[in-house]
């Protein structure tokens, strides 16, 4: 090990310096992506640092994240994946990559400089950088880990926020008890062919996906308000004469039919925002008053190789979803950030056959993308219960489910 740190400290990095940088991206702490590829790439990385990465974005994508490894975690809990409970870790390391960083800027005697835009910059690694590093919100992505031969090296890349396809890299390679980084074009299709690490930024851990719910919540299992598991259906009672005890909405089933962001950036993560009412009785319009919009934001990452796959949610959106409730609200966004923005919206109720519309702000932010808004007619999802119906670029399942 010490042998091959000393070789990856002297100068064997080729470069192709025919391909142009794309340019400085940053962290409030002045981490940027490009130089963390770069430091990254220096690194003598072995079969038991790529298990360790393996290991960790195969558990975020099981609690339904994307393939996804953080900075934080890389250092204070290896190997563990998002949305994980604390200090699950899969297995111990013998050397873990953040063993590998610390030891690799105490061996380090100079710094990096990196061609700025206007200047150059000296990039100094020490422990104050990974201090930085580990609080920077980074992550390693790793799109397609799944199909790792289990032996080779990663091509190291970083998201170069600029919507591009293409980015350059440095691609890791050994003879013997050397290595040298030699620097390549990445884009998707190497991704598929290679294993490749993203440098970029995580964006999904701050949110609970439902397999996450479900896991912390097991009474959910048995049915609940938020998540359950499907139950059998009875027929829904339809016609003017029919009695209905009790009956759920809820959301099936999910498919994105196509990838809303650059691949660099990874999965998509859709935000889904119903509005209704829960359990509405009012027979007069002053009770109405007393009834208060019941949202659903519900979280729902869709990784680049699941386009056209069928995702079960099984998501009850209104648990006691009334005959009165004519009309609910839904707003579907794409995150990308950006200042906090809300779409005003309705609710439409009946009340001894008039309509009243309870008001709700729904959030989003201004950069992302809607993929739908508008109102769920209950008659339409009556006539059309169970079935998959397209909503922009989505097809989603709702069932009006019985008990």
């Amino acid at each position: 090990m010490v042998t091959a740190l000393v070789l990856g400290l002297t100068g064997c990095e080729i470069l192709d310096n025919d391909l142009e940088d794309t340019g400085k991206v940053q962290n409030q702490d002045s981490v940027y992506l490009e130089d963390v590829a770069a430091l990254f790439s220096e690194l003598p990385l072995s079969v038991s640092q790529m298990e360790e990465v393996q290991d960790a974005v195969k558990a975020s994508a099981g609690n339904g994240y994307d393939q996804e490894y953080t900075m934080q975690d890389l250092f204070l809990d290896p190997g563990r994946g998002v949305g994980d409970p604390q200090t699950r870790a899969v297995r111990t390391y013998a050397c873990p990559l953040r063993e590998l960083l610390h030891r690799h800027v105490k061996s380090k005697t100079g710094t990096r400089t990196r061609q700025g835009e206007v200047l150059e910059e000296d990039v100094v690694y020490d422990e104050a950088y990974l201090e930085a590093l580990m609080s920077s919100g980074y992550q390693i992505y790793w799109p397609y880990s799944e199909t790792w031969d289990g032996i080779s090296l990663p091509v190291i890349t970083f998201d170069p926020e600029n919507e591009s396809d293409t980015n350059y890299g440095y691609e890791l390679r050994r003879s013997g008890e050397e290595w040298t980084a030699v620097k390549v074009l990445v884009d998707e299709q190497l991704a598929r062919k290679k294993p490749v690490w993203v440098i970029n930024r995580n964006s999904d851990a701050r949110h609970k996906t439902t397999e996450v719910l479900r896991r912390e919540h097991p009474e959910w299992e048995e049915g609940g308000a938020l998540v359950i598991r499907p139950v059998k259906s009875a027929p829904l009672a339809k016609g003017p004469s029919a009695t209905v005890n009790s009956r759920s909405l809820i959301l099936k089933n999910l498919t994105m039919y196509r990838n809303y962001d650059c691949w660099f950036a990874g999965a998509s993560e859709f935000f889904l925002k119903f509005a209704g009412l829960e359990d509405f009785t009012a027979v007069t319009e002053a009770e109405l008053k007393l009834y208060s919009p019941y949202v659903t934001d519900l979280m729902v990452v869709v990784r680049r190789d699941q386009v056209g796959v069928q995702l079960d949610l099984n998501t009850v959106l209104l648990s006691a979803y009334s005959p009165q409730l004519e009309e609910c609200a839904l707003l579907i966004h794409e995150d990308d950030g950006g200042t906090k923005k809300t779409w005003k919206c309705q609710a439409l109720v009946r009340i001894e056959s008039k309509s009243f519309g309870i008001e709700v702000d729904l959030p989003f932010s201004s950069y992302d993308d809607i993929v739908w808004r508008g109102r769920l007619d209950q008659r339409y999802l009556v006539a059309h219960n169970a079935e998959k119906a397209r909503f922009g670029d989505l097809g989603l399942t709702f069932e009006i489910e019985e008990r």
